[in-house]
């Protein structure tokens, strides 16, 4: 995704609403802030979803009994990595939650072979150093045959240095950077990349927004924003767009008159921000002070309902692109919310990261049952050779995709109280682009 900013440690001090839907996360993140990032199967249209909806969850019935413990004696050994302080908690919240939703539903099933899986939770603290750290303890002290996460791709590379050396596999949940997996049979996503992301928002923008003249604003601190800037732009152009200029900022910067100042004198009819929301809100609220009107557009790293609130109205009607959506009108995504609701008060994921990483986990777990052997080596050539698991955010095949899963791509539009759907593009085989 993308990037999700803590809802509580926030820098801008904003307080995440608290029953949110979706806002998307797969992003990838850089060395010091990381990022996220799919959502796949069907073409069965979402209705609006409010990304702080403080209504519960319908025919929701909440389970009062304690939840299972994590760890079980006797479990495999399964590990996840996520952001639970930081800049990053929302999303690493949504991670855990739905990490654990997933193993106590398996293990409520049987497990496999008469065994239940123990999940061992360490927090990266959003970071990719820590994140890394994390990892080395799962791997050494829990002895973990598997690590899941993260959201980020810069805290999920670092994570992958650790898979590599162990010889074990890793399943990222929403990190959206592209060459995360190159060289790496080790790691696997169940998210959509940014190769994909970026042409979807360039054909969003040529074709339904009829725009033909966009700018571009860029966090060059970020890998994740510069890579999908440069596939929006690559696609865009291809269609017969004009990138008019691109302009560059650092993750934490909070004035941008110079760019936008910039870019108005270029006069686009269209604005993509493949960076944050921490970053977009403001500078949405920038470019409007400046006399800057033009439709706006982003990536997963809107992901967060913050943005509504450190983008006001200035961001209001402009489109980003997500993995999955609270009120698609999808069986899996019904049941899902119905088994979310029941754990965790009837309220909805505050963030997809809910549901990709409940995902990320019900993927080992089914894996598991796979594998010819329970053990790193078996564990990571069952998912290897993963076809059509049906997860939440849509079918993913893994054998044959050096561990990038095919996956459909949602649009969704801003609105005063969330996000509405626009439009889902499925992911054509033989090009890699949206269709």
């Amino acid at each position: 995704m993308m990037i999700i900013k803590n809802r509580f440690s926030f820098k801008l001090g904003m307080a995440l609403l608290a029953a949110g839907a979706v806002f998307g996360s797969g992003c990838s993140g850089g060395d010091s802030t990381p990022s996220s990032s799919g959502s796949s199967g069907g073409t069965t249209s979402p209705s609006t979803t409010a990304s702080a909806d403080s209504t519960k969850i319908p025919g929701c019935t909440a389970n009062t009994a304690a939840a299972p413990d994590d760890v079980v004696p006797g479990g495999i050994p399964i590990g996840l990595v996520a952001s639970q302080n930081g800049d990053l908690k929302p999303w690493g919240e949504d991670c855990v939650k739905g990490a654990r939703l997933a193993v106590q539903e398996f293990n409520a099933a049987g497990g496999v072979d008469g065994k239940k899986v123990s999940l061992f939770i360490e927090d990266s603290n959003s970071r990719p150093e820590q994140g890394k750290s994390a990892a080395e303890k799962l791997v050494s002290d829990d002895k973990v045959i598997c690590l899941l996460g993260e959201v980020s791709s810069g805290i999920t590379a670092q994570m992958g240095t650790v898979a590599k050396e162990r010889n074990l596999p890793l399943i990222a949940v929403g990190a959206t950077r592209t060459d995360l997996t190159q060289g790496q049979p080790n790691i696997f996503r169940v998210c959509y990349t940014d190769a994909f992301q970026g042409p979807v928002m360039a054909k969003f923008a040529y074709e339904e927004l009829g725009l033909r003249n966009v700018a571009l604003m860029t966090d060059k601190k970020q890998p994740y924003s510069t890579g999908l800037s440069d596939s929006f732009r690559a696609f865009f152009t291809k269609l017969g767009g004009k990138i008019v200029d691109e302009q560059f900022y650092e993750s934490g910067n909070t004035t941008f008159t110079g760019q936008l100042t910039n870019l108005k004198a270029k006069s686009p009819d269209g604005l993509f921000m493949s960076g944050y929301f921490s970053e977009t809100g403001p500078i949405a609220r920038q470019a409007k002070d400046a006399g800057l009107n033009v439709k706006m557009m982003g990536g997963d790293g809107w992901d967060s309902s913050e943005i509504l609130k450190s983008g006001g109205d200035a961001i209001i009607g402009s489109y980003f692109c997500n993995h999955y959506n609270n009120k698609e009108d999808r069986p899996a995504v019904k049941e899902f919310l119905l088994k979310w609701g029941g754990r965790y008060d009837c309220n909805y994921p505050a963030t997809t990261m809910g549901a990709l990483g409940y995902d990320a986990a019900m993927l080992a777990c089914d894996a598991l049952k796979r594998a010819k052997t329970k053990d790193a080596a078996g564990l990571q050539a069952a998912v290897a050779d993963t076809t059509d698991f049906k997860g939440v955010s849509g079918s993913i095949t893994l054998k044959g995709k050096n561990g990038n899963p095919p996956k459909r791509a949602l649009v969704v539009q801003l609105t005063k109280d969330g996000q509405t759907f626009a439009k889902a593009y499925d992911y054509d085989e033989k090009t890699g682009l949206p269709k």
